[in-house]
């Protein structure tokens, strides 16, 4: 059988928004599915997406594939590395969904670039292939996975590119890379769509985290089956809610940043960015969900952010580990503003971490080590602290003007009894 290229579908219709699938466009009804396949290629690739995913927790990937998922379709997977199929057996089910004798709907994940075959071809070779067929007048030639995905997609119920490789281009697509390695995006042009109407979705990393993934396609399965609405996806088709956010906002080390207190090397437990994280400009939730299970991430393990996550990854955040250029004004700003912020904070940490006993006696009760007890200094700014922070507000304590009626009783012993200048016994029986 000669290897035939079917061109994307071409639309002349105009795109509406990203967001939303089109009905127009749709050449399948929504759900609901008894199963669905999910074919896997793999491009310019290091499996670092499959290991990724594989070690996925919350939801892992075990459920679907067991068809225990409550609402959920049984999930069907052909996956390269992970079948138990291989040889012409593994890839006759990839034939089938091509010519349409599947008999169930399919989903495509695409892991790696997308090399451009036609520079290997030239020389009659390939960059990325996946079995063989015959050519008129030759021996069976290896497959591209760029062939299978120009073939699949058109069909397919949605089309999934995990990792950077595979969103952006990521690192095969690099400055003088000899594969002419691009994206998803690019290979299948603006205007493809789904058998379901939908985009690419891309779902970024080097590696991505894998409950990213899985995350993602839990949401488009209950889409798929009808039961949930489409997902909210940005203007690049990256799931919203889990890359709305950059680094920054949700890194541990954020707070040393806004009191302008910054890392000098490798191991310091301060904010990184004078060392070569990308942090505050790059979209990722890896501090606030984790490497794997939960555990790790860059940062919290001492990384720097690289910007693995962004389209302009690599070329637009080399060289790594040396101080962003917008750094310099920025941390300079928060040196500036931080170094006032900080030092007053430390009084107001200072103050929070003695009883109000200790002010009143003087002391401090600790046998760990000398505490300092409140000094004149401390105490001529506690009394402005004070009017500030209860101004408008009613003040702890029992006030004598207040009634009795408002505490409901009256508090035990004699004023002496206590070191606080509320209202006692004595107060309201007229005894001294």
């Amino acid at each position: 059988m000669a290897i035939v290229d079917r061109e994307v579908l071409e639309v002349k219709e105009r795109a509406g928004p990203e967001t939303r699938p089109e009905p127009s466009r749709e050449r399948l009804p929504l759900g609901p599915l008894k199963t669905i396949h999910v074919y896997w290629l793999a491009g310019m690739s290091c499996d670092g997406c499959t290991i990724s995913v594989a070690g996925a927790t919350n939801p892992g990937i075990e459920g679907l594939l067991a068809g225990v998922v409550p609402a959920m379709p049984k999930v069907i997977l052909h996956h390269p590395v992970l079948s138990v199929e291989a040889g012409a057996e593994f890839v006759k089910s990839f034939s089938e969904a091509w010519e349409g004798k599947l008999g169930a709907p399919y989903v495509v994940v695409y892991e790696g670039s997308v090399a451009d075959e036609r520079i290997a071809g030239r020389t009659g070779g390939y960059f990325s292939a996946m079995g063989v067929e015959a050519v008129e007048g030759g021996s069976p030639q290896p497959v591209p996975t760029a062939t299978w995905l120009r073939r699949l997609a058109p069909g397919a119920a949605a089309t999934i590119a995990i990792g950077t490789c595979a969103t952006w281009g990521g690192v095969p697509s690099a400055e003088g890379n000899p594969t002419g390695a691009m994206s998803l995006m690019d290979f299948l042009g603006k205007d493809y769509r789904s058998a379901f109407g939908l985009p690419v979705i891309n779902i970024p990393g080097c590696a991505p985290q894998g409950d990213n993934f899985t995350e993602t396609v839990f949401a488009v399965l209950l889409f798929l089956q009808g039961l949930g609405p489409l997902p909210t996806f940005d203007e690049l088709g990256r799931p919203a809610w889990l890359f709305r956010e950059t680094v920054h906002h949700g890194c541990t080390r954020a707070g040393f940043y806004e009191e302008g207190i910054f890392a000098q090397r490798y191991g310091d437990p301060q904010c990184l960015v004078e060392i070569g994280c990308w942090g505050p400009i790059v979209n990722c939730n890896i501090v606030q969900r984790g490497a794997i299970n939960h555990m790790g991430g860059c940062m919290r393990a001492g990384g720097v952010c690289i910007g693995c996550t962004m389209p302009g990854f690599p070329d637009k955040f080399s060289p790594f580990y040396k101080t962003p250029p917008g750094a310099a004004l920025s941390t300079l700003a928060a040196k500036g503003v931080g170094g006032v912020i900080r030092r007053l904070r430390r009084l107001s940490n200072r103050e929070a971490n003695r009883e109000h006993r200790w002010d009143v006696t003087h002391e401090v009760p600790s046998g760990w080590a000398h505490v300092q007890a409140q000094t004149a200094t401390d105490r001529t700014m506690k009394f402005f602290y004070n009017m500030w922070q209860h101004l408008g507000a009613k003040k702890p304590g029992r006030p004598p003007s207040e009634k009795e009626r408002f505490w409901g009783a009256d508090r035990p012993g004699y004023r002496s009894d206590y070191i606080d200048g509320s209202v006692a016994r004595e107060d309201t029986d007229g005894r001294r």
